[in-house]
């Protein structure tokens, strides 16, 4: 029986000293994560002065499920929308800090002597910083509505998809030892098809099911049957040759998209935090001393590298998207750690046997030390910028202004660049779609069937059933949108030597649709002729003409359409104002913030006008939400009232100081706080209170009290009325200051 209960003996001691350390942690105001770590090194086995963990690779199991909750959490955060819509600047200043570090972090492995392969892994390791903690730092600094803040949490995001990618890239070059290009490119383009194909899959039928369900769906439901599909994209994934990491992340992306997203994410949050935290503490378990000593060179090493290197690499990558100075040391500095991806990144060499012991917790270590310094690396950015600044020559300091406007210039697409797009973009989804049907008629239909009705017939049937089944997609191929028909319209009478490569594109769009009719009919009759070529041919003439496959298609088409904007409509239905200034002005220096209105704020029963918060800050108050009601663009008549949520319109500069003003405000001590007491009295003989009612008594109104009770025969009267009269020996219970209760007292 004692064995038994090793593991919960484990999870006891685990979650008894990860509470207790992170008690500690938040009374020194360090992230939370960090006191996980801590407290997993002391209960790990490399501290024997606590009780340790007895059942190691059960604790590595639930660690594996944290994994699990943690990807799972960062997908429903996550929205290919928002991320295709917020610019440039997050895309290069990504691609450049992962690029350029992960260069530094192999260089920096070579001159250590580490291997080939643990270089390798290592550039990947500093190149990924921690969304977590830099959620946090931003949440205690205040900065989180400010612009820097919005780009580093999107640079953020592709830093995560660059880890999810990476962690598939290195796992081939792990058993294969070498990177082979062929290997890679298969690899990749695997990992596009499926990701393609399960975010579609899943938008098409998770968000319709979701509303046809919604009411028959409680909490308990829907959270057993959120976690529930995580885990069977974690099956789905690591049967098609990836992680559980990749599959829980791709679930979560596709929920992201639902009505129900933040539902989900608060339901959820509680069993992500625990299992997040038992694989924080299990990091922590990977932490030997005697490493850390004998490799302490190594750890300072790469301290300054994750500082000061990520830091000006990040910064280099900002300035080149065309942001200035200051928001490029702000960026930068946010990202000047080394998040939670590596330790995952770690795990996987380590499974894999191409990373030595010793390097893990030599990266532990470089991430417990620059989750400390990166809060104080962002209160310094803003001052290290401005030095830099007045320390520039002139000449260079203007250039970079103008490089900077100019790059926030938003160009006006061509036509033929939205024409390109949206072809390519038609014809990936489609084929995609098209492929994945083909092979799973090929790997599972054909076989089912021909077992039960023998050739020829059988692959004529599966043949037909099919084309069938693709149909709608290939018209979907060979047609285009209105958008697309104008476009080609326009390009095609605006040159001659424009139709050339229109012709072109839609000869392409009718080879692929051929093509893969070809293949199927191979497939049936076992044999490529060209009788094929000229039934596919045939069947493409009929798609395109036919009513029925258009039908299916545009049918299908809506659908998808309508799941993926529904969040994004409800969204603009509930706050259509912040919905279009953010759309407008995203990636520009002014934002939208909500300020919660304190009891104690002195604006407090003031109007708007009376607040003259534009003329002091130069803030804005587009709406106050109050309860139900929403009061849009107020006017200066419009009063202010405890509760009310403000939302705010200005530059970060202005929405700073109008945050520190209510913080200001709201932490002012009272001057003089009246001392209420509850005392009583009884009426005597020679009372001038005696045959008085309660209103004629004027304890109220002169005596600055209130009569709450009177007991009279061993009867109690609460809330006696004011006509209610005084007798001889009555008990009087009265509410007021000290000063007044004693004055009516002594009457």
């Amino acid at each position: 029986m004692s064995e038994e209960l090793h593991l919960v003996t484990d999870l006891a001691l685990i979650l008894i000293s990860a509470g207790i350390i992170t008690l500690v942690f938040k009374l020194l105001k360090q992230p939370v994560v960090l006191g996980y770590i801590v407290a997993g090194f002391f209960v790990g086995p490399h501290f024997g002065i606590f009780p340790t963990v007895v059942e190691m690779q059960s604790v590595q199991e639930w660690s594996e499920i944290g994994i699990i909750f943690l990807l799972f959490a960062l997908g429903l955060e996550f929205s290919f929308k928002k991320l295709f819509t917020l610019g440039s600047t997050a895309f290069i200043t990504a691609g450049t800090e992962v690029i350029l570090v992960a260069l530094l972090g192999m260089f920096i492995g070579q001159l250590m002597g580490w291997t080939m392969m643990e270089s390798i892994f290592l550039g990947g390791m500093l190149c990924m910083s921690s969304t977590v903690i830099v959620i946090k730092a931003f949440e205690d600094l205040g900065v989180m509505q400010q612009k820097f803040a919005n780009i580093t949490l999107v640079v953020l995001i592709i830093q995560d998809l660059v880890a999810i990618l990476m962690m598939v890239l290195l796992s081939t070059a792990a058993v294969g030892q070498q990177f082979a290009g062929t290997d890679i490119l298969f690899n990749i383009l695997k990992l596009v098809f499926f990701l393609i194909l399960w975010f579609l899959i899943g938008i098409y039928i998770l968000p319709t099911f979701f509303n046809k369900f919604r009411n028959y769906m409680n909490d308990e439901t829907l959270l057993i049957f959120s976690i529930g599909l995580c885990f069977g994209m974690v099956v789905l994934a690591t049967h098609t040759g990836f992680s559980s990491a990749l599959g829980a992340f791709v679930m979560g992306s596709i929920l992201a998209e639902t009505v129900e997203a933040e539902r989900i994410e608060r339901l959820t949050k509680q069993i992500k935090d625990l299992f997040g935290a038992i694989f924080f503490v299990s990091v922590g378990m990977m932490v030997d001393p005697h490493i850390l000593a004998t490799y302490w060179l190594p750890i300072l090493i790469l301290t300054f590298v994750t500082i000061f290197g990520k830091t000006l690499f990040s910064a280099f990558g900002v300035l080149l998207s065309g942001q200035n100075l200051k928001t490029a040391f702000q960026v930068g500095a946010s990202l000047s750690q080394i998040g939670e991806f590596a330790f995952i990144i770690a795990t996987l060499g380590l499974s894999l046997n191409v990373l030595s012991d010793y390097i893990y917790p030599i990266i532990v270590a470089v991430s417990v030390i620059t989750t400390f310094t990166t809060p104080y690396c962002i209160r310094a950015s803003e001052p290290v910028a401005l030095w830099i600044e007045n320390h520039l020559p002139q000449k260079f300091v203007v250039l970079l202004n103008k490089y900077a406007s100019g790059s926030n210039t938003i160009p006006k697409d061509s036509a033929w660049k939205k024409m390109i797009k949206t072809y390519i973009l038609r014809m990936v989804i489609m084929s995609v779609l098209v492929i994945a049907i083909i092979t799973f008629s090929f790997v599972w239909f054909f076989p089912f069937v021909q077992g039960y009705i023998a050739d020829p017939w059988g692959d004529v049937l599966c043949a037909v059933a099919t084309i069938l089944a693709i149909a709608p997609f290939l018209r979907g191929m060979l047609t285009g949108g209105k958008e697309d028909i104008a476009i080609i319209h326009q390009l095609w009478d605006n040159s001659k030597y424009n139709r050339a490569p229109i012709v072109a594109l839609l000869l392409l769009r009718i080879f692929l649709v051929v093509l893969y009719l070809g293949i199927v009919l191979s497939k049936a009759f076992s044999s490529i002729s060209w009788i094929i070529i000229v039934v596919a041919l045939a069947l493409g003439l009929f798609l395109l003409m036919s009513r029925m496959s258009f039908l299916r298609f545009t049918k299908i088409e809506h659908r998808f359409i309508t799941n993926l904007t529904q969040r994004e409509e409800e969204e603009r239905k509930k706050h259509p104002i912040q919905t279009s200034i953010q759309s407008q002005f995203s990636g520009k220096d002014i934002h939208l913030a909500q300020i919660l209105v304190s009891p104690d704020f002195e604006m407090v029963g003031q109007t708007i006008a009376q607040t003259a918060c534009y003329d002091k800050y130069g803030v804005s108050i587009v709406k106050i939400e109050r309860g139900s009601k929403d009061i849009y663009l107020p006017s200066g008549v419009d009063y202010i009232y405890p509760g009310d949520r403000l939302v705010i319109l200005g530059t970060d500069k202005q929405i700073s100081s109008f945050q520190k003003w209510v913080e200001d405000t709201e932490n002012k001590p009272v001057k003089h706080k009246k001392n209420m007491q509850l005392a009583s009295f009884v009426i005597t003989p020679n009372s001038k209170y005696l045959n008085l009612t309660i209103a004629e008594s004027g304890i109220r109104e002169k005596g600055g009290c209130m009569v709450v009770c009177v007991e009279r025969n061993g009867i109690e009267t609460f809330n006696p009325p004011l006509t209610m009269k005084f007798r001889e020996n009555d008990l009087i219970w009265v509410v007021g200051e000290k000063t007044n209760v004693k004055n009516v007292g002594n009457n």
